[in-house]
Parts: structure tokens; sequence; C-alpha cells
């Protein structure tokens, strides 16, 4: 009878550390999966900040853009005035005695 309880034993043994080893791969498992969950949302939360920040950038460019030609248009107007201003000093010191 003790070969019997000692067969019993070693079987139980078996039977408990391959349920131990059952419930550490679904905990593995489980543990995995939140952690792809966890890692997906991340990278797009990331992606989303990304875009955010470009779109920004996208934005500013447009408006440099826009002020580069005002400037650009205001040098112009600029330079015009500057010549009817240079000619209407002509026109003064002509008409007036010195």
């Amino acid at each position: 009878m003790t070969v019997e309880l000692g067969i019993l034993i070693s079987i139980s043994s078996v039977f408990i550390a391959g349920i131990g080893v059952l419930i550490a791969y679904l905990t593995y498992q489980s543990k995995k999966s939140n952690s792809t969950k966890s890692d997906t949302k991340e990278s797009a939360e990331l992606k989303a900040g990304v875009d955010y920040i470009r779109k920004g950038v996208d934005d500013i460019r447009i408006d440099l853009r826009a002020n580069e030609k005002q400037m650009v248009a205001l040098g112009e107007r600029v330079t015009r005035i500057e010549e009817s201003t240079k000619q209407a000093h002509k026109r003064i010191d002509k008409i007036s005695p010195e």
C-alpha cells in the first residue's frame, strides 16, 4: 500500500504542477494582451500629438508665406513713395527761390 500511496502522491504532484504551469501561461497571455493594448493606446496618442504639431507647423508656414508676400508688397510701396518724394522735392526746389 505504500507504493500505491507514493504513486498517488507523485501523480497528484504532477497534476498540481501542471495546473501551476497552466495558470502561469494564462497570466502571461493576459499581461501580454494588456501590454499590447497599452502600447497601442500610447502609440495612437503619440501619433495624434505629432499630427497636431505637424498641422500647427504647416499653419505657421502658411502664415509666414503670407507675411513675406505682404513685406514684398510693402517694400514696393515704400520704394514708389520714396521715388515720388524725390520727384516732389525736385519740383519744390524749382519753385522756391534759394
